[in-house]
């Protein structure tokens, strides 16, 4: 069968990743294919499809003149519009004037001055991926700032947020959304307090265990969703536990992993939305 539905990973990615390795025997239609492969006709698929395009943090203009040229050629999913949008965390603040409760977040340009340095903080870029870029600091204003001062040298916005101590015993919830209908959730074990590993020098090996969210982090989780276009294939929604309930960590529609070893029918899920994709 012809490919018509291109799988998009990068050429820095030696072996498919778990969630492909699981969705293409449902998906007989679609190949992997790397965004950075300059021989690569794009007009020869019908759909392509973001998934593990982890090295775009590195040359983000790079892959967003890739995107636009892409969506003139084929149908790009998630929308190139999405994609500018959800590529720079600075999302997080258009989240909370939509009434989103998100971890309290402080974005510092280079050439700004950070206020929010004091007590347990994370400070990392707000173009990334993972855990990359993104240290923890406790008590240590000074080593924050010259981590700080580290971003703003290489060009980088940085984004100050507290580091909530509830993460550590409950990690993160990740609820995953396929066609806009929720599908699974998967719990995310803290990264920056614990030792992790890093396989691929891509991405931090998250430890990963399906889970069934909350009543609340289900509901935040549907708030959130419906504030967004309509026609995305994906959507992960990553919340954190408060004493005051769920908040957004991150909301991932760009390349974000659907941890779909976490349901059995998830993989099938999966390919049958992508495959109406094709219309």
């Amino acid at each position: 069968m012809t490919a018509r539905i291109a799988i998009v990973t990068t050429v820095d990615l030696a072996e498919p990743d778990a969630d492909e390795l699981l969705l293409l025997p449902h998906l007989p239609e679609a190949e992997l294919v790397a965004w950075d492969n300059p021989d690569v006709d794009w007009s020869t698929y019908e759909v392509a499809i973001l998934r593990s395009t982890w090295n775009y943090t590195e040359r983000l203009d790079d892959f967003l003149a890739w995107a636009s040229k892409v969506s003139g050629l084929t149908r790009l999913v998630n929308p190139l519009e999405t994609i500018v949008w959800n590529t720079d965390k600075r999302y997080l603040d258009d989240l909370a004037a939509r009434g989103i409760p998100v971890v309290p977040t402080a974005f510092v340009a280079p050439g700004e001055t950070a206020d929010a340095l004091a007590g347990s903080v994370v400070v990392k870029p707000s173009v990334g991926a993972g855990s990359a870029g993104a240290a923890l600091f406790h008590d240590d204003p000074e080593a924050a700032a010259a981590h700080l001062a580290s971003l703003h040298a290489d060009g980088r916005v940085a984004m100050i947020q507290p580091y909530l101590a509830q993460v550590d015993e409950a990690g993160e919830t990740a609820l995953i959304y396929l066609g806009g209908r929720f599908s699974h959730a998967a719990r995310k074990a803290a990264i920056l307090s614990a030792d992790m590993t890093n396989s691929t020098g891509l991405y931090a090996d998250e430890k990963i265990t399906r889970c069934e969210p909350t009543e609340a982090e289900r509901a935040l989780a549907d708030r959130v969703v419906a504030t967004l276009p309509e026609g995305l294939a994906y959507a992960r929604v990553d919340l954190l536990p408060t004493d005051d309930g769920p908040v957004v960590l991150e909301l991932e529609l760009t390349e974000p992993s659907l941890f779909l070893g976490m349901d059995d029918a998830a993989p099938a899920r999966a390919a049958r939305e992508f495959r109406a994709l094709l219309g």
